[in-house]
């Protein structure tokens, strides 16, 4: 199968979500609070009493009907909304299935129907989508339980029931409502306080979990402050301290560690996180000024490359949605930055949408307070530091050549990461010209009894393709797997027409290397080079340079020609004239668990170390396209 049709695959795996990796935050008086004024006699004097009160209110509402008037985005997003809530009676009432260990499937899906549902309900009073979400809600609050092991699931189904409770604004039937109350209380907050009285873990994480988790339980309680003041008052108090393990993810850049897709799926919990708390408190106790946070979005935009691809590093997706990002919107709702805000994908046909982001009903309220005011565009040479540092070069919106270039360093330990220090991808002429390998369908590991998630230096997670160095391109010592907590940052970067940027490479080889640095530079419109400085160690044997692509490869004397769609790309070997590059098939890949990918295989440039000088030399290799 193609790696173009694994797109789905990879969709399928954003889907499916552990703690991976959840590493110790920094220490936490170096980690800025947000404002945290939670009490119970705060909930009684400042949360609002009326309903809607989670990310709609009156007065939100009501701008949002007058842009459902005038404005053509808003009015297409809900005609979209419109449809997708057509689309749910047509389906039976969810049912307590379990896939593996999860429960989430059902979670999101619900989550989809009340985001689509609810809209509908507030902006026209709509009896059939009310009763429609009556039914819904009896429904899940009947479940056994909302599968407290794998936690994700309460929370996106909290949410979700917390959702159907505030936008009906009291309009179901008093059965229900104190049926769906009992739930949020019992199987949603109750099984976030462990029983030996200690936070659970993900509640002062540092990755996506902490985002989501705390989100639900957030929304959960405001849906019960009335009936349980104590307990909702206790879970938001906790959810505003927690939170800022993940926020303070994001400095000092903006830089995602866990990759584009995992932007979405946190970002997204914390951007709702924060339009709940703006609607039911009038304030964000500090969340949208976090440091970074809203400098992640100029992140998110580079991520999308010309090709429709991602960035795909970390255990993330190939591809971008062909639909408008609406996530992305709210950071274009608070800057004015029109960047941020994509309109013409918000005005395709709203048939050709298909189904919606689960919070796409909340997403048009902050799409309708999108007000331009700025059209800064994303630079061109970008540079991201933190748990995971990235360097972006591309061309200008005019480029004829959709010039695309991103490397890394990072540590493979880093939540959902991989042994990929070093690694890049290129982009010319339309072509993806390396690649990396992507992701893979968790539950398809797991349920051979695959250890995906440990991380330790010989855990089964580092055998497969997508997550070792053999499957990126990056240098390999002895034929040996990187270390797995080795870091490597980035200690050099420059802008202006021929940016370049230095990663230090040498704490993922251990004592096989003296030291690596590895340097990027965009040294015209169509090529890149890298130039590699090396220090061997008296354990150092052979030194692997790879490239990982799914082009045809023609070896020649001073390196490769790759070719693709037509298209020709050229790899020189500019400092080893007198070794030849190797071609390493892996189609179809080394194990059967691992990604198979269409015509993949791995460039080689062997170098023994003793053809190095005194243990010292460079690599150096050019790619140029037309």
């Amino acid at each position: 199968m193609k790696i173009q049709k694994e797109a789905l695959l990879s969709l399928v795996c954003l889907m499916i979500l552990l703690p991976v990796f959840n590493r110790v935050s920094a220490q936490e008086d170096e980690i800025p609070k947000l404002e945290n004024p939670i009490s119970v006699q705060y909930l009684k004097k400042n949360l609002r009493k009326t309903q809607p009160r989670l990310v709609l209110n009156p007065a939100i509402k009501n701008n949002l009907k007058k842009k459902l008037k005038t404005d053509p985005v808003v009015q297409n997003m809900y005609k979209a909304i419109q449809l997708n809530a057509e689309s749910i009676y047509n389906e039976p009432l969810l049912e307590r299935i379990v896939v593996g260990r999860r429960l989430l499937a059902t979670s999101r899906e619900m989550l989809w129907r009340v985001n689509m549902l609810g809209m509908v309900y507030q902006m026209e009073n709509d009896k059939k989508a009310l009763e429609r979400l009556n039914d819904e809600v009896v429904a899940v609050c009947n479940f056994s339980d909302w599968n407290p092991s794998h936690f994700l699931d309460v929370a996106e189904m909290s949410m979700a029931v917390a959702f159907a409770l505030d936008w009906t604004a009291g309009k179901l039937p008093q059965s229900t409502i104190d049926r769906a109350k009992t739930a949020l209380i019992e199987k949603g907050i109750k099984p976030s306080w462990p029983a030996n009285g200690e936070n659970p873990g993900w509640a002062f994480g540092t990755n996506n979990w902490n985002q989501v988790c705390n989100g639900g339980m957030i929304a959960a309680s405001v849906a019960v402050a009335e009936k349980e003041p104590e307990l909702a008052a206790k879970t938001i108090s906790r959810a505003i301290d927690g939170m800022t393990h993940a926020l303070v993810e994001y400095s000092p850049d903006g830089v995602y560690p866990e990759g584009s897709t995992y932007w979405g799926y946190g970002t997204s919990f914390s951007v709702v996180t924060a339009a709940m708390f703006e609607s039911a408190f009038g304030t964000d106790f500090g969340l949208a000024d976090y440091p970074a946070f809203k400098e992640s979005a100029v992140f998110r935009v580079l991520m999308n490359a010309p090709s429709g691809w991602y960035y795909n590093f970390a255990d993330c997706g190939d591809k971008r949605s062909e639909s408008g990002d609406v996530i992305l919107a709210w950071f274009a709702s608070k800057t004015g930055n029109a960047t941020f805000f994509e309109k013409e994908r918000f005005l395709m046909p709203a048939e050709d949408m298909g189904k919606l982001s689960r919070l796409g009903g909340a997403a048009l309220v902050w799409i309708s307070q999108f007000a331009e005011n700025t059209t800064e565009k994303a630079p061109l040479a970008w540079k991201g530091e933190g748990d995971n540092p990235i360097v972006i070069f591309r061309g200008d919106e005019n480029d004829p050549h959709n010039y695309y270039f991103g490397g890394k360093g990072g540590r493979a330990t880093t939540s959902h990461g991989n042994m990929d220090a070093g690694s890049f991808i290129f982009e010319l002429n339309g072509v993806r010209w390396v690649i990396d390998p992507g992701n893979q369908a968790y539950h398809e590991l797991e349920k051979t009894g695959f250890d995906l998630w440990g991380s330790c230096q010989d855990c089964q997670r580092w055998t497969l393709l997508t997550k070792n160095n053999y499957g990126h391109s990056t240098i390999t010592v002895n034929g040996e797997l990187f270390i797995n907590n080795g870091f490597a940052p980035l200690v050099d970067f420059s802008d202006g027409e021929n940016p370049e940027a230095t990663f230090d490479l040498s704490a993922v080889y251990g004592e096989n290397m003296g030291s690596v640095k590895r340097t990027f530079r965009k040294d015209s419109p169509v090529s890149v080079l890298i130039n590699d400085e090396l220090q061997t160690s008296e354990n150092t044997q052979i030194i692997t340079w790879q490239l990982m692509t799914t082009a045809d490869i023609e070896i020649v004397d001073d390196g490769a020609v790759l070719t693709q769609d037509g298209k020709t790309l050229r790899v020189e070997n500019l400092s080893q004239p007198d070794l030849e590059f190797s071609i390493i098939s892996l189609d179809p890949a080394p194990m059967e668990l691992d990604r198979q990918i269409d015509n993949l295989k791995r460039l080689e440039l062997r170098v023994p170390a003793w053809t190095l000088e005194n243990g010292k030399g460079t690599i150096q290799v050019r790619l140029s396209g037309e």
